[in-house]
């Protein structure tokens, strides 16, 4: 994969590991933060857990942080915020910037990127909190995308909020439910298919996963919850279509300005269609479920490897 590792575990400083914090995806940040912690720990980093819910500020401070491990995700972790104020005390930090952060966080900025870019992904359009959504609406949006359609807040990850609807009616309330966690609710074209993501680290494309649930389809239950929800990592695809995926993944990814490590979801149409791209993760899950460590696991990563792999972007330039 051409990575490779040459710092000691000194050479870090003092690591904080952001975990758990505001947003919806709490709990699953609070599993991903201690099992980072806990792999550093194991390898001799001096590395200590910091809840924002408890004061970043003072935290950062009273502890002399060098660097700083962002296990954070949704609100606040993936959207530029935390990456903002890291910036303001210049403590360096993994992953993507402030604006990349900020723009993969939102679905609709993403989206219409891709678009411009001419890179796949699924027909949209968006209903803002406030405005008037009418029956006669859902069903204009029904005829412009589509007999089925997703539903999702615009800054929202770990499918929090996602509805799958099929009648004027279902379409209101799952955009009432999208709008409990966004002021934008982005109603996309229901794609019928296999979905799959693959996982970026340091320029690199991991190995393509596949995901299968009994679920009508992958969302939070189906993610963190379920014990029936498989994986399948080689995902099955042949050489030219696992390049394509891999490739279409770093394009994607880099077009957003995304850097160091992260994830990109797709769901490829029908048994052979065109693979379309859901979204982009900046901070993607780091627990025992999680796509990421499968991934690396599938090239020979261990997970205490893959933490390093990611503190290591901490180091890049503009951090």
């Amino acid at each position: 994969m051409g990575l490779s590792l040459t710092r000691t575990p000194q050479e870090y400083g003092r690591v904080a590991v952001l975990l758990g914090g505001h947003s919806a995806e709490r709990e699953v940040s609070l599993q991903s933060g201690e099992a980072i912690y806990a792999a550093l720990i194991s390898a001799g980093v001096d590395a200590v857990k910091i809840d924002p819910v408890d004061g970043l500020y003072e935290q950062l401070k009273s502890q002399n942080i060098t660097r700083v491990f962002i296990a954070l995700h949704g609100r606040d972790g993936e959207d530029g915020v935390v990456q903002g104020f890291l910036k303001t005390l210049n403590i360096p930090f993994t992953g993507s910037d402030v604006g990349s952060a900020a723009i993969s966080m939102n679905k609709l900025l993403s989206k219409q990127i891709w678009q411009q870019l001419e890179i796949p992904t699924a027909r949209f359009s968006t209903v803002k909190h406030g405005e008037s959504f009418s029956e006669v609406d859902a069903r204009r949006l029904f005829a412009k995308l589509g007999s089925v359609l997703f539903v999702k807040p615009v800054k929202e990850g770990s499918s929090v909020g996602m509805s799958k609807v099929k009648t004027p009616q279902e379409l209101i309330s799952a955009v009432k439910l999208a709008h409990q966690y966004d002021v934008h609710a982005l109603v996309e074209s229901y794609i019928s298919g296999k979905e799959y993501t693959v996982t970026v680290l340091k320029g690199k494309a991991l190995p393509s996963i596949s995901m299968q649930t009994p679920r009508e389809f992958y969302d939070y239950e189906a993610k963190y919850e379920s014990t029936t929800t498989e994986y399948f990592c080689p995902s099955g695809l042949n050489d030219i279509d696992e390049s394509e995926v891999q490739s279409l993944a770093l394009r994607a990814f880099e077009s957003l300005g995304c850097t160091g490590w992260g994830r990109v979801d797709f769901i490829r149409e029908g048994e052979s269609g065109p693979f379309l791209i859901l979204e982009a993760n900046t901070v993607p899950g780091m627990t025992e479920s999680s796509l990421v460590p499968k991934a690396a696991n599938a090239v020979g990563i261990s997970f205490e490897k893959l933490v390093f792999h990611i503190l290591d972007t901490s180091f890049s330039p503009g951090q």
